[in-house]
């Protein structure tokens, strides 16, 4: 079974992604980190996020089981994957591993932006998470304020709002909805009741 998961920043579908995961026994891919995987070797290497020929190929050479998720956390890594994932020649260059990590026999769990629309559109499940803007910015500031980051609260606002309007209006894979998703609005919900509300979804896809 593959279980797809799209939504805004901070809506809340990756530690839901990893819930699922768990709960199921499936394996697990936050596609984000592909992403910010790809702005980071560009940062290091000095290169400017719009290099495309160069965000391509550090693309074509990702692990999907090696990505460093502590490494790759932060404000500023954030922002730098949703400039690169604007480059269709890096969407491009990632559909083939994460349909291939879609395809494990034991089951899977992706989520990002573009998952139930264009990675996996036959997947048996598709969830979309969302959330307001300011709950979004609110959940991001305390898990960077956690990390240590130095940050505002409208900051992060005005990222989560950039990070939307670039996700949204992009001219490859849009961050939209499937046609078929189950919607998820997890603004007034905590990680429990938004698990406990997929899982019934899941389910009864199932049944």
């Amino acid at each position: 079974m593959i279980i797809a998961i799209d939504g805004p920043a901070a809506s809340g579908k990756g530690t839901l992604g990893k819930r699922l995961a768990a709960h199921f026994g499936f394996a697990h891919l936050d596609t984000g980190l592909l992403y910010r995987a790809v702005a980071y070797d560009l940062l290091q290497a000095g290169l400017p996020l719009s290099d495309e020929i160069h965000a391509a190929e550090a693309a074509r050479r990702l692990d999907a089981d090696s990505l460093d998720d502590d490494l790759l956390r932060g404000a500023a890594m954030g922002e730098a994957a949703s400039k690169v994932a604007s480059i269709p020649a890096v969407r491009a260059a990632l559909i083939d591993l994460q349909r291939a990590f879609a395809s494990r026999p034991e089951g899977a769990v992706l989520d990002g932006r573009d998952i139930g629309t264009v990675i996996c559109p036959d997947a048996a499940v598709k969830l979309y998470v969302t959330a307001t803007p300011e709950e979004r910015a609110n959940r991001r500031y305390r898990e960077l304020s956690g990390r240590g980051d130095v940050i505002t609260y409208d900051e992060v606002l005005a990222d989560i709002r950039a990070r939307d309007a670039r996700d949204t209006g992009r001219a490859v894979a849009p961050l939209r909805p499937a046609e078929d998703a189950s919607l998820l609005d997890t603004t007034k919900m905590d990680i429990d009741a938004a698990f406990r509300a997929a899982v019934a979804i899941i389910d009864a896809a199932g049944s």
